[in-house]
């Protein structure tokens, strides 16, 4: 069986290359599903996306990064909830989604021009203009710093949107409809540590028109 294919929901199913990328441009945390010793696991970590890879970063003690090393095909995921659909039979209750998952072999980036544009990727994939604001790191910390990057062989995506279907003969007195959801960042809170108080940097300030 393709690894791609979807079997239920298929109407549901949107595997264009266009679809699958602003899924995951439109997030910055995964999860990674791989194997060690027979025992499936799955971990959540940020990433991200160049052309038609992604890049991950962790310790080079990093269990999972070193894990996926091995020439196993991994899974990595991606979903954004959207909203809960009521509708007026619990059987035609959902959710609103966008989802997508990949799947592909992960290979370390040991160029080191390529390792610092991988982290690069990735902060500015959280945060955009972060990368310009701070210091990188001491030597020290960058030589501890793993970078992989996983290339997408094959992806699919699924996604649900709008209201309640498959209830219209129900005529229960009873509301239904959708409750929107999204992402959504508080007010920032200074660092305690950081006694002079300064203005929300522009990453800050940019992050929070987003969310």
């Amino acid at each position: 069986m393709e690894f791609n294919k979807i079997i239920r929901g298929a109407k549901r199913e949107a595997n264009d290359e266009q679809t699958v990328y602003e899924i995951l441009d439109a997030g910055f945390l995964c999860h990674v599903a791989f194997q060690h010793q027979g025992q499936i696991m799955m971990i959540p970590t940020a990433y991200g996306r160049k052309g038609d890879e992604i890049y991950l970063h962790g310790s080079t003690k990093n269990f999972m990064l070193n894990q996926i090393l091995d020439g196993q095909t991994v899974c990595i995921s991606v979903t954004h909830l959207d909203g809960i659909v009521l509708a007026r039979t619990l059987f035609d209750t959902g959710l609103n989604y966008r989802s997508t998952i990949l799947f592909g072999k992960a290979s370390l980036v040991e160029g080191e021009n390529e390792r610092i544009e991988g982290m690069k990727i990735i902060t500015e994939n959280v945060i955009k203009g972060r990368w310009n604001e701070v210091n990188l790191g001491t030597e020290a910390q960058l030589k501890a710093t793993m970078v992989i990057k996983f290339k997408i062989e094959k992806a699919s995506a699924k996604m649900r949107s709008g209201g309640p279907m498959g209830d219209e003969e129900i005529k229960d007195e009873v509301w239904s409809g959708e409750i929107p959801l999204a992402l959504k960042a508080n007010d920032p809170i200074a660092d305690e540590k950081n006694k002079t108080k300064y203005e929300w940097s522009e990453s800050v300030k940019s992050f929070l028109k987003k969310y």
